[in-house]
């Protein structure tokens, strides 16, 4: 776990779980001998990924982006993404000395299963919410799309991560580009799903986004570099031209949720294009 302070606010680098998905799809029309130079693939061209939720101190509120993943689904998911150390999140919230009951609000980036798996745990026989004294924050169209999935989606949208917590009457649906807590945004990042948000966090002149998918990886950060998995890649692509100029200009940090190397980077552009440079975590 790596901690830093951005003025007012700390943050802490969790690591939930490893995983793996395939290298071609994770980098849609670039060619393997390019995503090769970057990473490299397993017998079943599958690539080595992380999910990696940010745990934001904001005074006296904690605030957890991204739940992570869960072995609810068992042996056959287990194998199918190469997972391992499911639930890790529990684990490093208590080396913080946090219980789940300590976190105040919960952010979905977007309700696949690789970032909502821990929304819910499996509890004498039922799957229950685990953040019972969080609201999570999620945006109205990637609420409705996970409760309304089709065939194209519906391997990503689990409804046991899902229904618990609606049923609890805990999701806080948001439209649009919200000021959660002074500095902190969410900020629609269309493109992966029609609904997916991602969080800026601003404080004493510095500036820090968490991607979610619009960039899984700092390796995804050009422009062209968009995943077969995004379901309006053109939305993508859009969505990169509009956010992209001020995020170089604000000399923003980006955290991604799945480079498996580099919890933080910067985005810089040069005359090739976009490209994001791996920063270490500030001590």
């Amino acid at each position: 776990m790596q901690a830093f302070k951005l003025g007012a606010f700390e943050l802490y680098f969790l690591e939930d779980a490893r995983f793996r998905l395939d290298g071609g799809a994770m980098f849609g029309v670039v060619p393997k001998t390019l995503w090769t130079r970057i990473t490299e693939a397993d017998a079943a061209n599958r690539i080595p990924l992380v999910i990696r939720p940010l745990l934001v101190r904001a005074g006296e509120r904690w605030v957890l982006i991204e739940t992570g993943m869960d072995d609810k689904q068992g042996e056959k998911h287990r194998k199918i993404y190469g997972i391992e150390a499911a639930g890790q999140l529990l684990e490093q919230l208590r080396a913080l000395g946090l219980e789940p009951g300590d976190v105040d609000l919960v952010i979905n980036t977007h309700l696949h299963f690789d970032h909502a798996g821990l929304n819910t745990v499996s509890q004498d026989g039922r799957i229950v919410p685990l953040f019972t004294n969080a609201r999570y924050l999620v945006q109205k169209q990637e609420l409705y799309d996970a409760t309304h999935p089709h065939e194209r989606n519906r391997a990503s949208y689990l409804p046991e991560n899902v229904e618990p917590v609606l049923e609890a009457g805990l999701f806080d649906e948001v439209e649009g580009e919200v000021e959660v807590l002074p500095g902190l945004r969410l900020v629609p990042l269309p493109g992966h799903t029609l609904g997916q948000q991602g969080v800026v966090l601003h404080s004493e002149g510095r500036t820090l986004v968490y991607t979610a998918d619009l960039m899984p990886t700092l390796a995804h950060a050009p422009l062209a570099y968009i995943m077969a998995y995004d379901l309006y890649p053109m939305t993508t692509l859009e969505t990169r031209k509009a956010h992209y100029p001020r995020w170089v200009e604000a000399g923003a940090f980006l955290a991604t949720p799945h480079d498996p190397r580099h919890p933080l980077g910067r985005l810089v552009r040069d005359d090739r294009g976009y490209r994001a440079e791996p920063k270490a975590v500030p001590g």
